[in-house]
């Protein structure tokens, strides 16, 4: 079991203590004290969260979305607990990849148990930030569930920033005369807007929640949540402020996106018209001469000057006399 606790720690009035190692001991002491027990977990296997599971009463069917994973951002309000999933992304400056883990806060009235997937966002930086703020720790379980989200939804506007930089750059170089056309580009388009996706399902549905969290849900006793102190909706409409910005971001380079890969389809079409018009007025111009020696070609006694000694020069001179004309026309025009 210590290989996936990543810390526990009691807290009374804001302020940090080492509680006993046993689970049981620590929920006792905590409420004994008035404070609260904060477990980290991550990821945890069924038997090693099964203590934990029985010894703070968590309901079953959020201690199996906790331990599957894979969930969508949510809200659940249980009797004994409030069970709230968060989508963390990172961004690899590297690969310029979206990669998202999630994270599993139960709230109680006298305990927060964390359960992080994946290796990205650690939530050390939040706990650490947390004990150098005990007003803000002496809300209890609240101040863990808001400094949770705020730091996600922080981080979501850092990758939103990350992600409109890398589009800038996209967007050059779609619209650059030399690379313009690549078809390594519309790959690179497909791509991004994938990484888009993968953002826009980490945020979308965050907003529901966080609505519930300020007090504006469809939740009993005048729109609040249980287990959360009624002076934090303040906080947390603040969080849905930022989370609504984020949204319009994702919004915005999704569009964007699409304008960029219809606008590299329709280059990628008019360069093959240009081309195919090129190929046309080289087509015309070889079809001259090739009409008139084919003519010539055929061994008539009765053509055209045949026996004067000047019409291979003369209907030579022709053909090139055709050649320019043509090239000049198909020049003006724009075909070649």
């Amino acid at each position: 079991m210590r290989r996936v606790i990543v810390d526990c720690a009691i807290y009374r009035q804001g302020h940090r203590t080492e509680g006993p190692e046993d689970l049981s001991d620590a929920l006792a002491e905590a409420r004994a004290a008035g404070g609260f027990v904060w477990i980290g977990l991550h990821e945890p296997s069924e038997r090693e969260f099964d203590l934990v599971t029985r010894e703070f009463g968590l309901h079953p069917l959020a201690v199996e979305d906790a331990l599957k994973a894979h969930q969508r951002p949510k809200l659940e309000v249980y009797d004994d607990s409030l069970f709230l999933v968060l989508k963390p992304v990172v961004y690899e400056p590297r690969s310029d990849a979206v990669s998202a883990g999630e994270v599993m806060i139960f709230i109680g009235d006298c305990f927060a148990v964390t359960v992080r997937h994946g290796e990205g966002a650690p939530l050390a930086a939040v706990r650490h930030r947390l004990e150098e703020e005990p007003k803000l720790l002496d809300k209890g379980p609240t101040a863990v569930l808001y400094a949770i989200a705020d730091a996600t939804v922080d981080h979501y506007l850092e990758v939103a920033t990350e992600l409109q930089t890398d589009l800038d750059e996209l967007e050059a170089e779609v619209f650059r005369p030399d690379i313009g056309g690549s078809r390594n580009i519309a790959s690179r388009i497909y791509t991004f807007k994938r990484q888009v996706l993968e953002f826009r399902r980490a945020t979308g549905p965050l907003a529901l929640p966080l609505s519930r969290l300020s007090g504006n849900g469809p939740v009993g006793g005048g729109g609040g949540v249980p287990f959360v102190h009624d002076k934090a909706r303040p906080f947390f409409r603040d969080v849905g402020d930022h989370l609504t910005r984020v949204n319009e971001s994702v919004e915005a380079l999704d569009r964007l996106v699409s304008d960029i890969l219809s606008a590299h389809l329709a280059q990628m079409s008019v360069r093959q018209n240009d081309d195919m018009r090129k190929i046309s007025a080289w087509a015309a111009m070889a079809a001259v001469p090739t009409m008139i020696a084919g003519v010539y070609g055929m061994n008539f006694d009765h053509m055209p000057e045949l026996h004067w000694g000047w019409s291979y020069p003369a209907v030579i001179a022709v053909m090139a006399v055709l050649e320019v004309l043509l090239y000049r026309l198909f020049k003006r025009r724009g075909w070649l």
